[in-house]
């Protein structure tokens, strides 16, 4: 199965909230499989549905060595971070060709509903935490390049935009 393309920077969806999930229905468990495929594709360590130009609040996070331990989650929140902070180079297939370092707290305690449509909460550490937050600011219209600082930032664009032509 393809799945659909990935919604291009500077598209409006990118900075548009994602609508909370209802319920967990058999259209959104296909809606997760093609996320894990598109992630998969990436290859990336998590997925947001609005990066596929679905704007739902969903997500799909796969930090494993080995593959294949795929979390899905609709409504994730974090309701705790660690103080300590990691860095770590981040990308997104909506800006390809370009990527930065970005400092989050190294761990966090989310919120979710499962594949069950059962709340779950989970601490993820590491790479997962790093990826959870990521997905988590996509369902909110943000990019990862709005943690920079306005000089590289800006800089970054500019470099993105160069490799688009």
């Amino acid at each position: 199965m393809a799945h659909r393309p990935y919604v291009m920077w500077p598209d409006k969806r990118l900075r548009t909230a994602a609508a909370p999930v209802e319920a967990i229905t058999d259209e959104i468990r296909a809606i997760w499989d093609e996320m894990i495929e598109a992630m998969e594709t990436m290859p990336g360590v998590g997925l947001a549905a609005v990066q596929l130009g679905i704007p739902m609040a969903l997500a799909v996070v796969d930090a494993s060595e080995k593959r294949g331990q795929a979390i899905r989650m609709a409504n994730p929140e974090i309701l705790h971070a660690s103080v300590q902070l990691r860095e770590h180079d981040e990308a997104s297939p909506n800006l390809p060709g370009v990527s930065a370092k970005i400092e989050r707290p190294r761990a966090v305690t989310v919120r979710f509903l499962d594949e069950k449509g059962i709340w779950d909460r989970r601490d993820f550490v590491g790479l997962w935490a790093t990826s959870v937050q990521h997905q988590i600011d996509h369902l909110q219209g943000k990019m990862y390049f709005d943690r920079l600082g306005k000089v590289k930032r800006d800089m970054l664009l500019k470099r993105a935009q160069k490799l688009a032509r």
